[in-house]
């Protein structure tokens, strides 16, 4: 009994390290995996990424499916559970043998997949995962199999710091970021790395905090031109409602994590005007085939489709476009075609991989005035 368990468990590591070898070229289908957070506290997310891979899916096939074979889509439901991401991304590689994944969303659960994409040399695309580290090792090598369609929190932080200088001509900026948080604490140093005025106050909060009447009346009486806010959109509603209440009229700047509705509803319309944040995605983008997107999306799903629906149908088409390139649907041949990708034509933006599996694009800076988009701003990277 003992040599038949040792035996199983060796097949088992043998079929973990051959990975998805076995979805070979002469199958009827290739299979695209989806590592999703369909239930749990996250599930809005993984939803509209869902939404939006399925729809890429449905569009690839229709048009004739990719090297001449229809793609069959495999996905799970992680639960927005990092354990449960990392046993979904080991049986959609070595179980389903897909030949490459798309998601999960958030940058807890695809850390958590990545050990397993990495032992079964399976690529997996983060179409909203944003840690900078999410590409790289602790020693700060690329991680092979992991690639990301969003920019890097990162990038939004230094776009964020020259939009406030070459747009709003900023000199003086009042940061109040959430000291819980490792996006905002990322966000924060990646401003202050790049912004070329001067930081006259440094605020911080934490994720449980709703009354921040103590932070806003020490920077009332403060000379400065912007307020920089790295939070989630919980937090930055009441921020933005509470500060106009006060009289505090200067822009407002904030990153992705503003991209929700409930940040208007939580600070009311009528306060949210002069307030910027950078966007993966815009409504109002009138490239056609950004319009032929919404358009598609709107037909399949009665309604608009947000920034991670349309990161996730981009992650899908750079799927595609690494199958093609590879020529062949073999996970390890589709990943290393992944890292060679340049002029991706995209919804989210044009862009190419560069040497750390991230997307050289521009960031959307959002102008909101009275709760509406009146506007946005290209941030090109420098």
């Amino acid at each position: 009994m003992k040599k038949l368990v040792v035996g199983l468990a060796a097949l088992a590591v043998f079929a973990t390290a051959c990975g998805a070898k076995g979805n070979a070229d002469d199958a009827d289908t290739i299979k695209i995996g989806g590592n999703f957070e369909l239930t749990g506290p996250v599930s809005a997310y993984g939803t509209a990424e869902s939404n939006g891979a399925k729809l890429a899916i449905k569009e690839i096939n229709e048009a004739g499916g990719v090297l001449e074979k229809q793609l069959k889509y495999v996905e799970l439901d992680n639960k927005s559970d990092t354990t449960e991401s990392a046993s979904i991304a080991t049986k959609l590689a070595t179980q389903e043998k897909v030949s490459v994944i798309v998601g999960p969303a958030t940058s807890g659960t695809t850390k958590s997949a990545t050990p397993s994409v990495t032992r079964a040399k399976v690529a997996m695309i983060t179409p909203s995962g944003t840690d900078d580290s999410l590409t790289l090792d602790d020693q700060g090598k690329v991680q092979p199999y992991v690639f990301r369609t969003g920019f890097q929190d990162s990038f939004q932080g230094v776009a964020l710091a020259d939009f406030a200088t070459d747009h709003l001509d900023s000199k003086k900026a009042v940061i109040i970021g959430d000291s819980s948080s490792d996006y905002a604490i990322g966000l924060t140093k990646a401003f202050k790395d790049s912004y070329e005025g001067e930081i006259v106050a440094d605020e911080n909060f934490t994720a449980d905090d709703t009354d921040f009447n103590a932070i806003l009346t020490r920077i009332k009486g403060k000379d400065f031109d912007v307020i920089y806010m790295p939070a989630y959109y919980e937090q930055a509603g009441l921020i933005i409602k509470q500060a106009r209440e006060m009289g505090i009229e200067q822009p407002i700047l904030g990153a992705d994590g503003f991209s929700n509705q409930a940040l208007l509803d939580l600070a009311g319309e009528e306060n949210v005007s002069n307030v910027y944040y950078s966007a993966h995605f815009s409504l109002n983008n009138e490239e056609k085939n950004i319009q032929d997107f919404i358009k598609a999306y709107k037909e399949e799903y009665k309604t608009e489709p947000d920034a991670f629906s349309a990161l996730a149908y981009d992650s899908v088409y750079l799927a595609k476009q690494g199958i093609v390139e590879a020529d062949s649907s073999d996970p390890e041949e589709v990943a290393k075609a992944l890292e060679k990708i340049t002029d991706f034509q995209g919804v989210t933006g044009n862009f190419s991989i560069d040497e750390n599996h991230n997307p050289v694009k521009s960031v959307f800076v959002i102008e909101l005035q009275k709760g509406e988009e009146a506007g946005g701003t290209e941030v090109a990277p420098k």
